[in-house]
């Protein structure tokens, strides 16, 4: 492998220096407006501690050669990229970050191994090594993989956590004493903090209690009382969140025949309501979740048997190598208003957009937001047209037609 310094006419949030050496790395998708990088103080805190370069409290540098590493939670690539030459399994929830992956080790030069690359619903490496965990966001999500990883650990493996001091908590630390061992954390260096576990295989975490499911109210249309499956790390996993709540008394009912899209379909209650309530239809179901996917399937399959129809996708909002334009007659939408712990409305832009290529002429996209993100104004200008459906002080159904 060639590490790739960066050209003087990158910007300099691109450049990655680590003790393996400089690498470009962006997010995906690419965009040349982002100004948000593809790593953070806690990625590089945990690469100068494997080098032996950080104050952690921890002495010597972490020998990987030789060694099967595992990274649970490379939000972009980062870690993955610059111990490529190590060969690690990539674990991530994100088909997004998997494709950042991708992008930034064929940028850097590395050989790319695909079936090295897995997500959170693969059965994970029989053993490992050392196990480097960028802690995620949902405790939920750690909790499951941390179940899901612990039988390939021995007592010689390796565990380190890293993530910023606001996403490492006591019940970050506790997960980790519970399920895999004995814990204690580094000093924080800019704002950055390690976790150091040793698994403990004495230990009995007991089973695992992912996934979860639960019944829906009632007086919510066609699902009300029905079971939702809901695996680790999916958007309000154990209650109806309030918006999906408000967009289900005001769902559309499907033509017969009607090709419709849930996008960023969660846990998969929109498109199963739909479903139920336009029996003829044909649902795809859409997230960049792996674990989202696989709730949505298991939803669906629960309320509509095993043998229903329906297609059920990992990707890219609805990007043209995913679902074909023109292909949709109905698209329904909760958009997130975060992606990847930043606070941004690149992800709803992109699911409009995708959405409109998607739908034929006459088709339709209805969406649930916040009143105050204004996303009448975005679909006003994309579709040329913008109708509210309902409101309440807090929300909004709009639906846009494409011309």
């Amino acid at each position: 492998m060639n590490p790739q310094t960066t050209p003087a006419a990158t910007p300099p949030d691109t450049a990655f220096a680590t003790p393996w050496g400089t690498f470009e790395l962006t997010r995906f998708p690419e965009d040349p407006r982002e100004r948000l990088r593809a790593w953070d103080a806690a990625d590089e805190y945990l690469l100068r501690h494997l080098a032996g370069e950080a104050d952690s409290a921890a002495g010597a540098a972490t020998g990987l050669a030789g060694r099967t590493v595992a990274v649970l939670g490379d939000r972009w690539g980062a870690l993955t990229t610059a111990l490529a030459d190590h060969r690690p399994f990539q674990i991530t929830d994100s088909h997004l970050g998997r494709r950042a992956t991708l992008a930034n080790l064929a940028r850097a030069g590395a050989a790319v191994d695909e079936s090295r690359l897995l997500t959170t619903r693969d059965t994970p490496p029989e053993r490992i090594d050392v196990l480097l965990v960028r802690v995620p966001k949902s405790l939920a999500l750690l909790e499951d993989q941390l179940h899901r990883f612990a039988p390939a650990l021995h007592e010689d493996t390796v565990v380190i956590g890293t993530g910023m001091v606001t996403e490492i908590h006591t019940s970050t630390l506790r997960l980790f004493e519970r399920i895999l061992g004995p814990t204690r954390t580094s000093l924080a260096a800019r704002k950055a903090r390690l976790i150091f576990c040793t698994p403990d295989r004495a230990l009995d975490p007991g089973p695992n209690p992912w996934p979860h499911r639960y019944a829906l109210p009632p007086d919510i249309g066609p699902v009300s009382g029905r079971t939702v499956v809901n695996h680790a790390g999916t958007f309000c996993a154990d209650r109806l969140d309030i918006g999906t709540r408000f967009l289900l008394a005001h769902l559309p009912v499907p033509a017969p025949g009607a090709r419709v899209v849930d996008l960023g379909c969660g846990n998969g209650v929109v498109g199963t309501a739909a479903a139920l309530a336009g029996p003829g239809a044909e649902l795809v179901f859409v997230d960049e979740s792996h674990q989202a996917v696989a709730s949505a399937e298991e939803t669906f399959r629960t309320n509509l048997g095993p043998d229903a129809a329906a297609e059920f996708l990992t990707a890219d909002a609805l990007a043209a190598d995913a679902v074909a334009p023109g292909s949709v007659d109905l698209v329904l939408n909760n958009p997130p208003f975060h992606s990847h712990q930043a606070t941004t409305d690149a992800t709803a832009r992109r699911m409009f957009t995708g959405a409109k290529r998607a739908l034929r002429p006459g088709g339709e996209l209805w969406v649930v937001g916040n009143r105050h993100l204004g996303y009448h104004v975005k679909l006003r200008r994309l579709f040329g047209n913008c109708q509210l459906v309902a409101g309440n002080p807090k929300f909004v159904v709009l639906r846009a037609v494409k011309r």
